[in-house]
Parts: C-alpha cells; structure tokens; sequence
C-alpha cells in the first residue's frame, strides 16, 4: 500500500477520544501542598519569589487550610519560621514551636487534612545548615539525635507523617526507631531520599529563611549529574523503614523518578520545587507562556515519569482548574 495501515491521528480527532485513550490523569489526590508557618497572629506575607505562596500566623494558615480542604486536597507539609534560631536548632523540638502549634490547630479543625511535616534543622539553626556543626561541616551522628527528636515532638503534636529532608546518613533509622520507642510505630515515614544539591531551591530559601551563612549543601545533598546514586539512597531508606521515597527536585531529574519507580513498589514522592513554580510564574506574567497549560504539563509529567505523589505549590490551581475540565 505504501503508506503504514496504522494512522495514531485517528485517535486524536476530539477532546473526547483523546481522553478515552489518555494514558496518565492528574487528580487532587496526586497533591501535597506545603505551606509555610510562622509566629505571630493575623500574618500572611507573600513570599517575592513565589507569588501566591505567604508565609502565614497559625490563625492564617487555618484559614488557607478551609480552601485546601474544600478543593479536595488530602494532604498538606508544613515548613516553619520559628522566632528564635540557635546553632543547635533547639526550635525544632519545643512543644511550642509554630510547626507543633499549626498541627494541633490543623487536626482540631481539619481531621480529614493529612498534616506531613518537614524534619529538618536548616530552617531552625542560625547558620542554615541542615545539621549541628563541627568547625564548619555538618556533622552526621549528633545531627541524628536532634532530627529523631524533632520528629517525635511532631507526632506528638498530632502530625500525620513525619518526611525528614535532611539528607544525613542514617537519620531514617534513627527516626524510625524513636518514634517506635515513643508508641508512635504507625506513624509513616516520607523520606526525602533522592535530594540533589540543586540551583532550584533558592525561593525556598526566602520562605523558609534558610539560606546558609556560609557555603553551602553538597557535601550533604546529591549531586545532581548523579542517577545511580539516587537507587542507593532509595534502598538504603527502605532498608532503614521509610514507607514512602522521594526525588527532589522534580524536573529536571523525571529520569530519576522513572529509575526509582521501577527499583521499588513503594509509594514515590516527587517534589516539584520552588524554583521551578517560580519559573513558570515568572514567565506567565511576562506573557511568554499559557501559565495553565504549562502548569498542567509539567505536573502530568512528573505523574507520567511514575510518581504517585506529588508536592506541589501548583497544587490549588490545578485542583481548580481540574474542576473546570
């Protein structure tokens, strides 16, 4: 005949038969939301670099938490701003802190909200780095004690499910076994394990504020011209009790995803980061893309590489926007 009797534009004629063959579909159950906590009352910064994300008072953020509930998000992570920083991070275990306040605000309000939260130091140290310092490098094993205590302080709060991100060696064991010993053993474990040392971040790192004072994070973090590495770090986390892994940050490491998709059946996190929402926002507001269709993209992307959940700041505007498909 000359010509391929197989012609794929057949199934491509209408909207209709193009969601009939579709292969990957985002819903709001493939979001987590992170959202940013910090003292005061009646506070809601907007974040420069993230335009749409705030830094909010815990009244704030029960407030954002009604609409992330009423669009059907099932789950939120919480990062916190803590009013004083110290070179032990000593804000990340009180029982006061703004990150334990906002849980058991959270699951007052909110019971049906999956409250995860962020185990990590960078965000409590004066230094901003992830850990306790020795001269000027994190050091491993006493950073250990501290993040184990910050997670079960947050499970005592109420949280959901701890994700430390840290990157230290061993901290998933070492989390895994204190909450055990505190009667916390249903309690899941959503480990960072991939986490690339990446120029992604730094938006973060305002609405967090926690940009290091000096150097920086890849004598911890992966780096990023690494993939097989990222298989070792997955099953060193599932070896050491982690429930579900992540790949951070998202795009520009979908290859990733895919390899620890196919290493493990356990559930995978990807983190679709602020570096990358903040791109997207940029350019949509030059008037250089379809902020919408661009957004959607990437994140049925991130879900077609293979992973099951994704963190997103998107997360709102796509479930609103899913809605209106």
């Amino acid at each position: 005949m000359g010509f391929p009797v197989d012609r794929l534009r057949r199934l491509r004629r209408s909207e209709t038969m193009r969601r009939m063959v579709r292969e990957t579909a985002l819903a709001p159950d493939d979001f987590v939301y992170p959202m940013f906590v910090v003292p005061g009352k009646g506070l809601r910064r907007e974040i420069s670099a993230m335009p749409g994300q705030y830094q909010l008072s815990v009244d704030q953020f029960l407030r954002e938490l009604e609409d992330v509930a009423s669009l059907r998000i099932p789950a939120v992570i919480l990062f916190g701003v803590p009013e004083v920083k110290d070179a032990a991070g000593s804000s990340a275990y009180s029982d006061e802190g703004v990150v334990q306040q906002a849980i058991r605000a959270a699951k007052r309000e909110f019971p049906q909200v999956v409250v995860i939260t962020d185990v990590c130091l960078c965000e409590y140290t004066s230094h901003g780095h992830c850990g306790i310092l020795r001269g000027e490098e994190v050091d491993n094993d006493p950073t250990l004690v501290v993040l184990a205590r910050e997670a079960v302080s947050h499970a005592r709060a109420g949280a959901d499910m701890v994700a430390p991100s840290d990157m230290m060696d061993g901290r998933v064991g070492a989390i895994r076994q204190a909450l055990d010993a505190e009667g916390f053993s249903h309690l899941p474990v959503m480990a960072y394990s991939a986490k690339y040392a990446s120029g992604f971040y730094g938006p973060f790192r305002e609405a967090a504020e926690s940009t290091p004072q000096f150097g920086d994070r890849q004598g911890y973090q992966m780096d990023p011209a690494n993939a097989r590495e990222a298989l070792q770090e997955v099953a060193l986390d599932i070896a050491e009790g982690a429930d579900i892994v992540m790949v951070k940050p998202a795009l520009s490491y979908l290859d990733v995803i895919t390899r620890v998709h196919a290493l493990t059946p356990k559930p995978l996190a990807a983190y679709n980061v602020s570096g990358e929402y903040a791109m997207v926002k940029a350019a949509a507001r030059a008037g250089w893309i379809d902020e919408r269709r661009v957004t959607m993209e990437i994140l049925t992307s991130i879900k077609r590489a293979g992973a099951d959940l994704i963190l997103t700041y998107h997360a709102r505007e796509a479930c609103r926007w899913l809605s209106e498909a």
